[in-house]
């Protein structure tokens, strides 16, 4: 494995985007996220054979999708087997138990998961990669009300259960256009361990703490919701609900509409956009030290995030593995694969294909160098 920097990306990167937009998917495509600064191109073995399991980020599951037909477009012989349905809990269980090559998680790994990665990776210890950035949408199923704006504030009374009928005084005065009936909101949420829930409370305990008093955690820490499975089992509740709201990756709400978000103190309310997301994590994201060399931890400070130029709720994502794996040949295999996915091809096709917005240039870089170490 290798990279270079290129000017551009190659003609048949672009053909793969563009074929692969096609693709069955339920994200809206991303129009206008690409890094201002050149990334890395990718090159590879394209005689690789073998197979790489890996699990857990259902917000990961549009672009993994699109990562692997893309990949396997060039190298035919290696099998990518991503389990979506594990969540970034049950994605990093199963890496820690040695289940997977990698793991794909919302949130990089905690203390306790760094201590137990020890008996999984040896000395050389794991390394977190921030390879895909979207942001935790706030949908919801509310008839005859096409937009919807809320603030932090706003968003935690709802899903704290202070607010309990889509008409109350707080909702109003953010909405003052739309007409909304005096019926019940009904939360819906995750109930497995959850990378989002991670992201989601960590936004609502930076921005609204005096109403959010809960402490940032992949469980749902709140009772009364109704706890699905999955981000898919959120939007197919959302969806099929009456009064619903829930909180999901962008890429993953289909149909559905997400409500505009307050940013800051401002009296702007952002959409989502792919540009509003590379927006956000240039302005609030932060390395957090470490004591592995190659670990890429960020830290997202959404009070940062203070103007309609960036989305208020951005989310970033990492794969998780070993910088030393018990099988050489599988260390290729993975470096490769994770290797095209942080190249400024890879990126172009999760922004095609899921609306992610692409990593920045610089932070590809850095994936490079740290993808150096695993052997």
């Amino acid at each position: 494995m290798k990279f270079k920097n290129v000017a551009v990306v190659s003609a048949f990167a672009l053909t793969t985007v563009i074929a692969l937009a096609g693709c069955s998917s339920t994200a809206t495509p991303g129009t206008s996220a690409t890094p201002t600064e050149t990334a890395a191109a990718y090159e590879f073995d394209t005689t690789a054979t073998g197979t790489i399991t890996a699990g857990g980020s259902s917000a990961q599951a549009n672009a993994e999708a699109a990562w692997t037909a893309a990949f396997n477009a060039r190298v035919k012989g290696v099998t990518i087997n991503y389990d979506k349905s594990q969540g970034s809990g049950g994605g990093v269980t199963n890496w820690l138990a040695g289940s997977y090559d990698f793991a794909g998680s919302d949130s990089p790994l905690n203390p306790t998961q760094v201590t137990s990665s020890a008996a999984t990776c040896g000395v050389d210890g794991a390394i977190n990669l921030p390879v895909y950035l979207d942001g935790v949408a706030v949908i919801y199923n509310l008839a005859g009300v096409t937009n919807l704006n809320l603030s932090a504030d706003t968003i935690a009374k709802i899903f704290s259960l202070k607010i309990t009928t889509w008409n109350d005084p707080a909702i109003a005065a953010e909405n003052p256009k739309a007409t909304l009936p005096a019926t019940a909101i009904t939360t819906v949420t995750r109930s497995d361990g959850s990378g989002t829930t991670t992201n989601f409370t960590n936004y609502l305990s930076q921005t609204a703490p005096s109403v959010w008093t809960y402490a940032p955690s992949n469980a749902w820490p709140v009772a009364g919701s109704s706890a699905q499975q999955g981000g898919s089992g959120v939007v197919n509740t959302v969806k099929a609900g009456v009064g619903t709201i829930g909180y999901a990756d962008h890429s993953a709400i289909g149909t559905l509409t997400a409500a505009s978000i307050k940013a800051g103190t401002s009296s702007d309310y952002v959409a989502f956009s792919a540009k509003g997301a590379s927006a956000a994590f240039t302005v609030a994201a932060t390395a957090v030290p470490s004591a592995v060399a190659g670990d890429l931890s960020q830290k997202l400070d959404y009070t940062k995030i203070t103007d309609k130029s960036a989305y208020p709720i951005p989310l970033l994502s990492y794969v998780i593995l070993c910088k030393t794996f018990k099988a050489p040949a599988q260390a290729k295999l993975a470096k490769d694969y994770i290797g095209y996915v942080a190249s400024d091809e890879g990126q172009k096709v999760a922004n095609a294909n899921a609306g992610a917005a692409p990593i920045p240039a610089a932070m590809l870089k850095k994936i490079n160098a740290s993808l150096a170490l695993v052997k």
